[in-house]
């Protein structure tokens, strides 16, 4: 190696060494003030000497001193005679482990006699809290400081407005920061601070918009004596009502589209058998139900053999449920229903008893209490949207059953099965005539509905009992959505869902979840006076006639 590679090398080696050490120091430095003032609790000394220690550890905003901070608050911080220096000490044994206040090592043993406990009283333990939420306004996980941010926004007082100040300064999170100063807002309320600051307050609080922001404003305008902030309060309070009644709204309409979901999934199936084939197929519960039984096994069976795959058990048992429930209907169609095409009360009767049998061999092989039925990991939890609460299983059971309307929309109007059904549909005797055989159309269209009856029962078993009478909940529904949509229109099903979830979930708070059902059924009632096809009829030569 060259003298100049042998200098380079030298210089880059000392320059590493320089920033590193120049990168520590300043840590080993904070380490180093922080353990000095947690030694100050020693000895014996005032309460009010231990609150300015507190304050001390606060002022440092150093997250290491949390540990000694919270032995202090559970009455595990003692300090040693003789050298007065402090330790946390945990449970009673003889001789104590003493553990370093700062870095939580092993610091040596000590007999229990020579060791005494720093006296707190119920100020230094709200001191105590106020410090750790000031420490976790500093913390490195942003989610940490929001989580600070919103514990200090319900526990507010005077006292953590300059922690706050200090956090708000130095938070680069816009999210984080419009909480901190929310928090700043409301403990400015509850302090001595001019009236004019705390107007200001008012606004940042009404900006925030929910219940918790309510019940402050509200709080304040019943016990302040100032005319202008007692307006503001009021004014703020009334703002806030408003947009809580909004977001009611909003929160009825989304609760009305996941019923309506749920509606379509039960209903679309026994569109397109009805619609079809004109068989009032009251087993049509009993092919949700046994969707919901299939998702059931499968899912105990990767308990038992492969947990690993639970969080795809939902997407195993759609297939399985689709060819269980279809391969039924089929069964039921070749065996009962097509001697009995043209006689509608006698096919209710028969499907009647058909699901009668269907509930009973469930009870029989799986009994007649509810299963559990578990929620992927994908499908657990919720978010919030404004101050509306957004579960993850309903909205995937949105998307859904919207994907299998698009499907087999996409089925009826794409391929040749679908044209035959239509066709069926629209005219059977011309059908017949043109060479279609409408015994196997048929027999395969109540196969289609079946199937497309268990994969909602897939669904139907993440929000709802899977048990021997799960379909029975749905079956007078489904009839509803189908009957006001128009019997055999797809459209007129996804219409007819949304708009009776939504409708009745805009009665329920008034007239409770059974007389918000009947108002429908009279509604319904009505409507079908005046249009006998529902909202989208089909046109067609046979339906004409």
């Amino acid at each position: 190696m060259t003298t100049v590679a042998l200098a380079r090398a030298l210089a880059f080696f000392l320059f590493a060494l320089i920033s590193t050490g120049a990168v520590v120091a300043p840590v080993a430095a904070q380490d180093a003030d922080s353990h000095a003032i947690v030694q100050k609790f020693g000895g014996k000394q005032s309460f009010e000497a231990t609150e300015g220690v507190i304050g001390e550890l606060a002022a440092t905003g150093d997250p290491s001193v949390a540990g000694a901070l919270r032995a202090l608050g559970e009455g595990e911080l003692y300090w040693r005679d003789g050298d007065q220096a402090v330790f946390i000490v945990h449970g009673r044994d003889d001789p104590a482990t003493l553990l370093d206040p700062i870095t939580g090592e092993p610091a040596g043993t000590a007999p229990q006699s020579s060791l005494t406990k720093v006296r707190i009283k119920n100020s230094i333990r709200n001191a105590i809290s106020d410090a750790l939420a000031g420490l976790t306004l500093r913390a490195k996980d942003p989610a940490v400081r929001l989580n600070a941010a919103e514990t200090l926004f319900s526990e507010a007082d005077a006292q953590g407005i300059a922690a706050l100040d200090a956090a708000i300064a130095a938070e680069t999170v816009p999210a984080v920061r419009q909480k901190m100063e929310e928090s700043r807002a409301a403990a400015v309320l509850r302090s001595d601070r001019p009236s004019e600051e705390k107007v200001e307050a008012v606004k940042v609080l009404q900006h925030r918009g929910d219940r918790a922001a309510l019940n402050v404003l509200n709080s304040l305008s019943a016990s302040t004596a100032d005319p202008a902030l007692h307006r503001a309060a009021q004014a703020g309070a009334a703002a806030i009502e408003s947009t809580i009644a909004f977001w009611n709204q909003a929160q009825n309409v989304w609760y009305g589209l996941s019923l309506g979901s749920v509606l379509l999934l039960a209903a679309i199936g026994l569109a397109i058998t009805f619609g079809v084939m004109g068989v009032i197929n009251m087993a049509h519960g009993e092919m949700v139900m046994l969707g919901a039984y299939t998702t059931f096994v499968v899912q105990e069976l990767i308990r038992a053999n492969a947990p690993g795959l639970f969080d795809w058990s939902l997407v195993i048992a759609l297939p399985l449920a689709f060819l269980v429930s279809g391969l039924v209907g089929l069964a039921v169609e070749r065996c009962i229903i097509r001697f009995l095409y043209g006689r509608p009360l006698e096919t209710l009767l028969a499907t009647f008893g058909v699901s009668l049998i269907l509930q009973q061999g469930v009870r029989t092989l799986f009994g007649p209490t509810n299963r559990q039925v578990g929620n992927p990991g994908w499908m657990s939890g919720a978010f919030d949207v404004g101050l509306m609460s957004v579960t993850w299983n309903r909205l995937w059971i949105i998307v859904f059953a919207l994907v299998v309307f698009a499907v087999l929309l996409l089925i009826l109007n794409r391929t040749p099965m679908g044209l035959q059904m239509r066709a069926v549909t629209q005219n059977r005797r011309m059908a017949a005539a043109m060479g279609i055989r409408t015994p196997w159309v048929d027999a395969l269209t109540f196969a289609l509905g079946s199937g497309i009856a268990g994969i909602a029962g897939v669904a139907l078993s993440q929000i709802d009992n899977v048990s021997p009478n799960l379909g029975q909940g749905y079956i007078i529904d489904s009839f509803m959505v189908v009957v006001f949509g128009g019997v055999g229109n797809l459209w007129g099903t996804l219409v007819g869902a949304m708009s009776l979830g939504i409708l009745n979930k805009f009665l329920e708070p008034y007239a409770g979840a059974v007389l918000g059902k009947i108002v429908v059924l009279v509604l319904l009632i009505l409507f079908i006076q005046k249009r006998p096809r529902g909202l989208f009829a089909l046109k067609g030569r046979f339906v004409d006639a």
